[in-house]
């Protein structure tokens, strides 16, 4: 495969890394293609090359340990693209990822992914107040209450895991799991990274009072 060089290149490696540039600072600096290690520009040209086509998000700070990016970024693009989860249910469980986490970049890149994909604005408005959601139909209720109590108890009821298998069955259930631990994985990422939403983009308010930084 022909690798992606040259100002179009750099132009896909940069979009979104920049953004929100006027907050605090991002604490990995840009990597340029001309700076980067031969394993660092091969994860770099599969990421940019494929469905994502930019290195928006927690690749640039990933970039530090190539082997490690290349087999995550294989894993959200299974979990982004391929998973068993329907879109609207898939992008529902990164927004309440985001939400626990605050994390304003991850937010900002899918709330409008999640609206394309069918999720009502007042499911997601309730969320970004950090509301349980009052007009969720009743698969994303099961998905909300799946997450929700797997992130806080560290474990899943009979009644919830029931309602889960109803309407994900063994493998969405599986790839649910799977998906909520790679966006924690990219929150955490990302809040460590101080990467921040762009300028403009949809962003959360404090869920609450005091439990943010200064960021």
């Amino acid at each position: 495969m022909r690798k992606p060089t040259g100002p179009v290149f750099a132009a896909a490696v940069g979009l979104g890394i920049a953004a929100g540039a006027a907050t605090a600072a991002e604490r990995f600096p840009e990597l340029k293609p001309a700076e980067m290690t031969p394993a660092q520009k091969a994860v770099a040209d599969k990421i940019v090359s494929g469905p994502r086509k930019s290195m928006g998000g927690p690749f640039n700070a990933w970039l530090r340990s190539p082997e490690l990016a290349d087999r995550l970024q294989a894993v959200g693009e299974h979990l982004r693209f391929h998973s068993s989860v329907p879109p609207r249910l898939n992008e529902f469980a990164i927004l309440i990822t985001a939400r626990a986490w605050d994390a304003d970049y991850e937010w900002s890149a899918h709330y409008p992914l999640a609206l394309r994909a069918g999720l009502k604005p007042a499911v997601a408005d309730d969320l970004a107040k950090g509301k349980r959601p009052a007009a969720m139909a009743a698969d994303e209720a099961a998905v909300y209450d799946f997450v929700t109590e797997l992130r806080r108890t560290h474990r899943v009821s009979d009644p919830t895991y029931a309602a889960a298998k109803a309407v994900l069955g063994d493998q969405g259930v599986v790839d649910l799991i799977a998906l909520s631990g790679y966006y924690d994985l990219v929150s955490m990422t990302l809040n460590t990274a101080q990467v921040a939403a762009p300028a403009g983009a949809p962003q959360l308010p404090p869920a609450r009072a005091g439990r943010r930084g200064a960021r």
